[in-house]
């Protein structure tokens, strides 16, 4: 009997979901999924959400942390302290604020999505289920 799988999402349908966020949101322009190779060579993305008040990198991806899958922030530390006026840490703020609605975001988009044309290891698309939907 095989362990259970990490659901899969194809960098394809990450794009989706971030544009479908940014659209509704309206902000998180800058926000992009950058290829990201899973295990067994899947097409994975990861989310990346770049910051323009702070230089640190900020990324966004599933994570198998027990009995489900969580959306987990990762901010990349810096060797320096980062010092900012009230109204940049402000923006800082709402940059953040932006990542973290992102993560819940894909959280939810998550629930209950599937890709099993991943799992088959192919690229064809499922019975009711076409590349016009991923649009």
């Amino acid at each position: 009997m095989n362990p259970p799988q990490m659901p899969f999402h194809s960098k394809k349908t990450l794009e989706h979901w971030v544009a479908e966020f940014v659209d509704s949101r309206g902000a998180g322009d800058l926000i992009r999924v950058a290829v990201q190779d899973g295990s067994g060579g899947d097409d994975t993305g990861l989310v990346i959400v770049p910051l323009e008040n702070a230089p640190n990198s900020v990324w966004i991806e599933p994570r198998d942390t027990g009995d489900e899958l969580n959306w987990l922030i990762t901010i990349e530390p810096t060797d320096e302290a980062l010092e900012l006026t009230s109204f940049e840490l402000n923006a800082l703020t709402h940059e953040l604020q932006v990542a973290a609605e992102l993560c819940a975001f894909l959280q939810e988009k998550s629930l209950g999505h599937f890709e099993p044309e991943a799992q088959a290891g192919n690229e064809s698309t499922t019975p009711g289920h076409s590349a016009a939907d991923e649009r």
